[in-house]
């Protein structure tokens, strides 16, 4: 370590030929590593930096306890995101926060929405969720709703968010708001949206919501948030904050920011006096394949032996002819293959070339307008709870959890 600076100290240094001011954190690599004012971190060489004040660390804020009393009851299930991070300015680091007294120090206005009730059931990037990480975190929702909580808030990781809040809807039928939120930005960046997400996430889990669904920035400004239907939402941004889009359908609602009224659209669904249903079992051995022009039909070796696969394809859900026959044989060996569209908007539809007839025949189920990767966890979820073929059809062809619609817009 630098013997003149220490942590947390304030420093200006000379980068890219301009004067920067931040906060000292430690060397590496023979570089001081100094966080700017924006959030964002630089490697400085020593040389180039100077001491300018020491930095004392911020008091803990208290919780107020005296609204609590008669608020309605939320659970926050954490699988490993950033709702309540907050900032040590002695060493620039952040960190996150899952005790629900730490969460109320971290985001205080959350204190005047519900009381809360935290359960840390995972710490990990969300590119590293698995199936049976659906299966416990469903449980742990299940168990949330039955032990009285009026609505459940699960923080997660972006990147596979939908992929996670897909899945828990259709493996739990929940009478009550489960509101997935996560964060683009972390606590350290001015333009971090974990507060306002956070908050927003909270007015619709206590809510006249009925259903599963993401709450994230509907615009890059602190103005709303949209609530999207966990079955129709991807992610369209890698960093953006409005990186969220409901696919197909309009968003089933929105959070005005800041004062946190909520609005529901009339198909979303509402909440409901009955207890929730768990339904948790999964089929692992299922795929999702994406058709590339002059991709060998060979790749489909790889699938023998699963019980189910997605296929992605072009336009109203085609494949190359070369791939008719390897399909053909998958289908004869028990796995069950359903047709998707790369395209963003509109629907599988094979009535209308050769190919798309072709696929018909061998038994390829059409998938409607499902998102691929909606199509692949609801597989997952037939799959896991039925063992007949002509079912298994049929709940796929089915509308369960709005996954999606009788006519596309």
């Amino acid at each position: 370590m630098n013997p003149s600076f220490e942590p947390g100290d304030r420093v200006r240094c000379t980068f890219g030929k301009k004067p920067r001011e931040g906060t000292y954190i430690t060397d590496r690599n023979d570089r001081v590593v100094v966080k700017l004012d924006n959030g964002y971190n630089i490697g400085v060489d020593p040389q180039f930096c100077s001491f300018l004040s020491h930095q004392e660390p911020l008091p803990p804020r208290t919780v107020r306890k005296d609204h609590h009393g008669d608020l309605p009851h939320l659970s926050i299930v954490s699988t490993g995101g950033t709702i309540a991070s907050r900032v040590d300015y002695r060493t620039g680091a952040v960190t996150s926060q899952f005790d629900a007294d730490d969460i109320m120090r971290a985001i205080p206005r959350l204190g005047s929405i519900a009381r809360f009730r935290a359960n840390q059931l995972y710490t990990i990037l969300s590119e590293n969720m698995t199936p049976r990480i659906w299966q416990e975190l469903s449980r742990a929702v299940y168990h949330e709703i039955c032990n009285g909580a009026t609505g459940v808030m699960v923080t997660h990781g972006t990147d596979t968010m939908s992929f996670s809040a897909s899945a828990v809807s259709f493996m739990v039928d929940t009478p009550v708001p489960v509101v997935f939120v996560g964060s683009q930005r972390s606590a350290d960046r001015p333009s971090s949206d974990n507060t306002m997400n956070a908050l927003c996430s909270a007015s619709a889990a206590v809510s006249d919501l009925g259903e599963v669904a993401v709450v994230m920035h509907a615009s890059t400004s602190d103005d709303r948030c949209a609530i999207h239907r966990a079955t129709r939402v991807r992610k369209m941004h890698s960093s953006r904050r409005d990186a969220f889009a409901s696919i197909g359908i309009p968003p089933i609602g929105e959070v005005d920011y800041p004062s946190l009224k909520v609005r529901l659209e009339g198909d979303a669904k509402r909440r409901r006096g009955c207890e929730p249903i768990l339904a948790d079992r999964l089929e692992e051995r299922c795929g999702l394949l994406t058709f590339s022009p002059g991709l060998s039909p060979e790749i489909l070796a790889a699938y023998e032996g699963y019980r189910g696969l997605v296929l992605s394809g072009t336009g109203l859900g085609h494949v190359s002819t070369s791939w008719i026959g390897p399909l053909a044989s998958l289908v004869e060996g028990g796995t069950t293959v359903v047709m998707t569209t790369q395209c963003l908007h509109g629907r599988v539809c094979d009535r209308v070339y050769d190919t798309g007839r072709d696929l018909m025949r061998i038994g390829v189920i059409e998938g409607e307008d499902m998102l691929p990767e909606t199509a692949l966890v609801k597989l997952m979820w037939v799959l896991g709870n039925e063992d007949d073929q002509e079912k298994v059809a049929g709940l796929m062809r089915s509308d369960i959890r709005g996954e999606y619609t009788r006519r596309s817009r």
